[in-house]
Order: C-alpha cells, then structure tokens, then sequence
C-alpha cells in the first residue's frame, strides 16, 4: 500500500528502531510508548487488521505472535508478564491500518486499561 506508514517501516524507506524481524514480519519500537517496553509487531506484508491477518491461514499470525514474545524475551519482560494488544477497528483506537501487535511490559498493567 503506497501510503501506508508501516509498508514504509517493513521495506525501510520508513526508518524506525528495528529490535527484532523474520522474513515476513517486523518489530519495532512504538514512538509513543505507552509503557516501559512498547514494541509493535507487524507483517511486512499489508493486512488492514487481525481479522484478516487470520483469515490469510498462512501461519502469519502465529509468527507475529512468535516474535511478539520473542521481544517480550529479548526485552526482559516475559517473566513478569506482558500484554499483546491488537487494535482493531476506530472504536478500538487503530489509527494505522496495517495490523500491529504492541508488546506491552516492564510495569504492572491496569485492567481495565484507564
């Protein structure tokens, strides 16, 4: 998508701060952290969100959702816990529509978020 901002991230014409990426998806960290460890995770390839990320059936998801604790590993975080949050739709607060896990840890996390 020409004007999607992480198709931009995922090809590189978009600089961001990579922490860690396989061959079809990306993590990089969030520029509006949220809390100390705030990470996105997106296929490189475009999918507008998580319902169709799933429906592609191609393992995608799983390896998004691999990465994401992959991070939560590298980052220190999967032994106190983290959260992984897929923001669907405006109602849900997705801004960007390119499906994005965030990887949220390094605090305690209020539930309901505030």
């Amino acid at each position: 998508m020409p004007d999607c901002l992480f198709c931009g991230i995922a090809s590189g014409d978009i600089p961001a701060k990579t922490v860690r990426e396989s061959s079809r998806a990306i993590a990089f960290r969030d520029i509006n952290a949220q809390a100390p460890t705030h990470v996105l995770v997106i296929p490189r390839q475009h999918y507008p969100n998580v319902a169709a990320l799933a429906a592609a059936g191609d393992g995608l998801l799983d390896e998004v959702a691999a990465l994401a604790d992959e991070v939560a590993r590298d980052e220190g975080v999967a032994g106190s816990g983290y959260r992984v949050v897929f923001n669907t739709g405006p109602d849900a607060g997705q801004t960007v529509h390119h499906v994005h896990a965030h990887v949220l840890g390094g605090r305690p996390l209020e539930w309901p978020p505030g």
